[in-house]
């Protein structure tokens, strides 16, 4: 990247992987503004369940980054489970939810992300942070939340194969367990020490390990990895 490239939108901002990446960078040299639903701290507010608000949240963030969007950084998810043994109207809800926060609202932002790069013409990067679901699958109540992972690494791979042409590179990451409030919860709820025996390194990711890796992909990858899928899972899952 060239120094210029400075100026990062971080969704999912709040708490976790997506708050270690926005204090990965150096305030001194890079202007990164975060995204949360509440908007504390500082951060812009935008609640991906409305489908309004992605569209919103990057004019605000051109706003607060004085109209230039260099890298966009989508990390917002939810993880709410949705048994199958649920009514109709029940599963429908939850998948449609989660599908609008995970993968559409990132989309919005990556098209958004896309044209800005294009109008600019100097390019741009986007990096999505997936999952080890995306590829391994997941639990018996979470079919919605693989199927919008998996949904997010295909979307990265076609805008980088897209418009690679044009300097704009698109990257994805897929974590596996990751020491956050979701992860913790997940864990818990099913025996930490029993999940924990499928992973070889014998602990999950720390939020930092993956902020570092959307970092190098920020601002350090060679443009020639773009479209690379990145897994950071102990050997839990690999390809």
């Amino acid at each position: 990247m060239t120094n210029a490239k400075t100026h990062i939108l971080v969704t999912g901002a709040s708490r976790g992987i997506g708050n270690a990446i926005l204090d990965s960078f150096d305030p001194q040299t890079i202007n990164a503004i975060g995204q949360s639903t509440s908007g504390e701290a500082g951060l812009l507010k935008s609640d991906f369940s409305n489908p309004e608000a992605a569209p919103q949240l990057w004019h605000d963030a051109l706003d607060r980054l004085d109209g230039r969007i260099d890298i966009l950084i989508n990390n917002a998810g939810i993880f709410d489970p949705n048994p199958i043994a649920g009514s109709d109207a029940d599963w429908l809800d939850s998948w449609s939810r989660t599908m609008q926060v995970n993968l559409t609202a990132s989309a919005q932002l990556c098209r958004l992300a896309v044209q800005h790069f294009q109008t600019r013409g100097n390019g741009g990067r986007v990096i999505n942070i997936a999952s080890r679901a995306a590829y391994r699958g997941d639990g018996p109540d979470h079919w919605h939340y693989a199927a919008s992972k998996g949904g997010m690494v295909a979307m990265t791979k076609t805008i980088a194969r897209g418009y690679a042409n044009e300097e704009i590179l698109a990257f994805a990451i897929c974590p596996g367990f990751t020491m956050t409030g979701m992860a913790e919860d997940y864990l818990e709820s099913r025996g930490g020490d029993k999940l924990l025996k499928d992973i070889p390194l014998g602990r999950v990711a720390q939020p930092e390990e993956i902020a570092s890796m959307a970092k190098y992909c920020a601002l350090d990858a060679p443009p020639s990895m773009t479209g690379a899928v990145l897994d950071a899972n102990g050997a839990s899952f690999v390809r």
